[in-house]
């Protein structure tokens, strides 16, 4: 399975010892990210790792150990741009990104909680627990 991750999905895994996180360590899943990923969670490092409870070098620790679970798909390698704006647009015009990235490489969809997905009908959105009931994950 491949799936495009969503930013926030990263963020819960990094904050905590969660099903999130688990399905993320899953090795039959790959999961595509922009560098816009990392930034984001450069940016908010701080936040995150105090919510998370862990010594900054745990917490670096963790967040490389996710990284290398990511498949960083290059800015010029992210296609269908335009497309992904005109669908998300009317809806939530900062999501756009991840439909391009779903638009541009194979895969089964976003994983997501983030209600703004639902309201297009282009790409396949995972909730959580959707991976849950799919990989019968222990909660």
């Amino acid at each position: 399975m491949k799936l495009v991750l969503d930013t926030n999905i990263l963020i819960a895994a990094l904050i905590r010892d969660s099903v999130t996180r688990e399905i993320l360590l899953l090795p039959q899943v790959e999961f595509l990210v922009s560098e816009f990923v990392f930034e984001e969670v450069e940016l908010h490092r701080d936040e995150i790792q105090r919510k998370s409870g862990l010594p900054a070098d745990a917490f670096d620790l963790l967040f490389e150990m996710m990284k290398q679970r990511l498949v960083l798909l290059p800015d010029n390698e992210i296609k269908h741009k335009q497309e992904a704006e005109a669908i998300m647009k009317p809806i939530d015009i900062k999501d756009a990104l991840f439909i391009a990235i779903a638009l541009s490489e194979e895969n089964d969809g976003i994983w997501s909680e983030d209600k703004h997905f639902e309201q297009q009908q282009r790409v396949k959105v995972w909730k959580t627990k959707d991976l849950i009931e799919h990989f019968r994950v222990k909660q």
